[in-house]
């Protein structure tokens, strides 16, 4: 595969200058976020398991909205998770996704890893709301996974420098699978959106877990960019990513060339990964070597969501229900492909049965987050564009003739 070159940031259009028919930024920013949530709802029942026990439990594959993998026993089948994971239920990725939005809304500029010590870490540690798969009201805190709760151990009780705390987590998909807002709010610049991801996740992850959230928030802010194409989004990853990330993107695009199929594409993409995966074949029994920092080595679930993209064509049902059908880590998955189609092509992409089934059974409003970044992305964009001109008119006094 050759994938299409992307376009740089230097001469990417801004935000708000949508080309004739596109979508404009409010839409894709609403695509983006309700396909991320919509995308993790399905994938959520099905998580951790492989693609033939998915099919043997729903009778073949996934196709839309399904229950509890263990029916009405979810809360106790699994004791380390007793989570009501199905029925539209969004899991702990949408979660940190609106978490994370509430931090642009509070600090209305471009985020940090102090941001995330100052204003990710209260909110996930001390305002009640609603958790769907707790089917009650509860601190986030008590929902997000053990290497999400890193963040408050490290940065409220351990007090660690925030560029820092990172180190020593398990490497995983955990600081990528709530990036897209950063890649949102740097909508069309790709190279900007990696350079914040990159801090911003220093606070979470580190090694391939964090050059991962750096990856999937370049790879959002190019699906922004008006004309852009599965492609030319993974043209985008190709030229930012580094080691083990760039050579599984690479190795799982290749192998997704020539499906058009999620079905035929489901055993090349996972061979295609296996190679930098340090998981293992038995996603809930790890190997050894799992989740360890390495530069030869990737997260699983970017370079598949990045796979299925290019099977789906950027069609919304195929690309997410290859995701989830997928199986392994699905509804990160799916939260990621489905966060990427929306940013290409918009909420219309989305079927409205699925986001208005997850909207309900979750009790969230899907299309409210959306409203606040878009704001905030326009205002850090217009402060953006007052930064570069008085940098451009320093500069040039500096370097006009004498």
């Amino acid at each position: 595969m050759t994938p299409t070159p992307s376009t740089p940031a230097s001469s990417a259009p801004g935000p708000g200058a949508p080309t004739p028919g596109s979508p404009d930024l409010a839409d894709r920013i609403t695509g983006s976020l309700v396909g991320a949530a919509v995308g993790d709802a399905l994938g959520g029942p099905v998580e951790g398991y492989a693609p033939e026990q998915i099919a043997e439990r729903h009778g073949g594959r996934v196709r839309g909205v399904v229950g509890p993998w263990n029916g009405d026993r979810w809360r106790t089948a699994r004791p380390i998770a007793p989570y009501h994971k199905g029925d539209g239920h969004v899991t702990d990725d949408t979660l940190m996704t609106h978490a994370l939005v509430r931090v642009y809304d509070t600090v209305r500029d471009h985020l940090d890893a102090y941001a995330v010590a100052d204003h990710l870490v209260p909110d996930l540690m001390t305002t009640p709301r609603w958790i769907p798969e707790l089917e009650a009201e509860a601190i986030p805190l008590h929902r997000i996974f053990l290497a999400e709760k890193w963040l408050a151990a490290r940065l409220h009780y351990g007090h660690v420098d925030p560029r820092e705390a990172g180190t020593g987590n398990i490497v995983n998909c955990g600081a990528a699978m709530y990036m897209a807002p950063v890649g949102l709010v740097n909508a069309a610049n790709p190279a900007a959106a990696y350079a914040e991801a990159l801090d911003v996740a220093g606070a979470h992850q580190s090694s391939y877990g964090r050059e991962a959230a750096g990856v999937f928030a370049a790879a959002v802010a190019a699906a922004c960019a008006p004309g852009a194409t599965p492609d030319s989004v993974i043209g985008t990853c190709l030229d930012l990513a580094k080691d083990g990330t760039r050579a599984a993107i690479e190795a799982v695009a290749e192998a997704a060339a020539p499906h058009r199929d999620f079905e035929t594409a489901l055993a090349p993409l996972r061979a295609a990964v296996a190679p930098f995966d340090t998981v293992g074949p038995d996603y809930r029994a790890p190997s050894l070597g799992a989740r360890r920092p390495s530069r030869l080595h990737s997260i699983e679930e970017l370079p598949i969501a990045l796979g299925m993209l290019l099977v789906g064509e950027g069609d919304y049902r195929r690309t997410v229900l290859g995701s989830v059908n997928y199986g392994r880590d699905c509804d990160s998955i799916a939260t990621m492909s489905g966060g990427l189609v929306g940013a290409l092509r918009g909420e219309a992409a989305i079927p409205r049965e699925w986001s208005k089934t997850v909207s309900e059974a979750s009790r969230l409003d899907l299309h409210a987050p959306a409203r606040v970044l878009t704001d905030v992305a326009r205002e850090v964009f217009t402060r953006d564009v007052r930064h570069r001109r008085a940098h451009e008119s320093a500069f040039a006094s500096l370097t006009a003739a004498r």
